[in-house]
């Protein structure tokens, strides 16, 4: 139920399935969005919270001589490896979990209708029962779909990767379809974006609609 007159949403996808497209359009709209990615990266800069952790866990080969997490090198770890990736999802979690709760606070106490949490992985989070999407009541869940094909297309040439690394990094997630299953709403953007938007547009309105009744 929406709460205060705002109704909280966690958008998530696949990489490449472009949500991060939908959050600016739903942003253009109205809504207050926060994405967890750029919050773990304030995070993990000089002097953030989790920067320490990380070298503790992983390694001071990790930290860059000017003091800067060696970001290509810690992701070459984790996408390899899912030991180490679960060790530093449980490091980063809790982290980003309370600071996403308290700007969705203050959202909300300023009157915001719509409140969007930007999450990639929200649904991993929630299966494994750690995370944001393990504690937090979201009203909605929306996932941004794409197939699998389209997936690894997109970010062969967005990221410039091959299609191994590619094909690593969405190993790295949930497969598509099923966070298609687990979804609240989906938002198909399979086809033209002209019809991606039109449905973002539609979700929006009705989004308000529900956080005034």
């Amino acid at each position: 139920m929406a709460e205060g007159g705002s109704i909280l949403i966690g958008l998530t996808g696949g990489i490449g399935t472009g949500k991060s497209r939908v959050a600016d359009v739903l942003r253009s709209l109205g809504a207050a969005v926060e994405c967890s990615d750029l919050i773990v990266r304030e995070l993990q800069a000089p002097g953030g919270a989790a920067l320490a952790a990380i070298a503790e866990a992983f390694g001071a080969e990790m930290i860059l001589p000017s003091g800067e997490l060696d970001r290509p090198k810690l992701g070459k770890l984790v996408f390899a490896d899912a030991g180490a990736r679960t060790r530093l999802n449980l490091l980063i979690h809790p982290l980003v979990t309370r600071e996403l709760q308290r700007r969705a606070a203050e959202h909300r106490a300023r009157g915001v209708a719509v409140i969007v949490l930007d999450i990639p992985l929200l649904l991993e989070g929630k299966k494994a029962g750690v995370g944001t999407g393990a504690v937090v009541p979201f009203d909605v869940v929306a996932v941004v779909y794409a197939s699998e094909a389209q997936q690894l297309e997109r970010v062969t040439k967005r990221d410039n990767l091959s299609a191994e690394d590619a094909s690593a990094r969405m190993r790295s997630q949930l497969p598509i379809e099923e966070k298609r299953a687990m979804a609240d709403v989906v938002i198909d953007n399979t086809g033209a974006w002209e019809q991606t938007e039109k449905q973002v547009r539609e979700l929006y309105a009705e989004w308000v609609r529900r956080a005034r009744a």
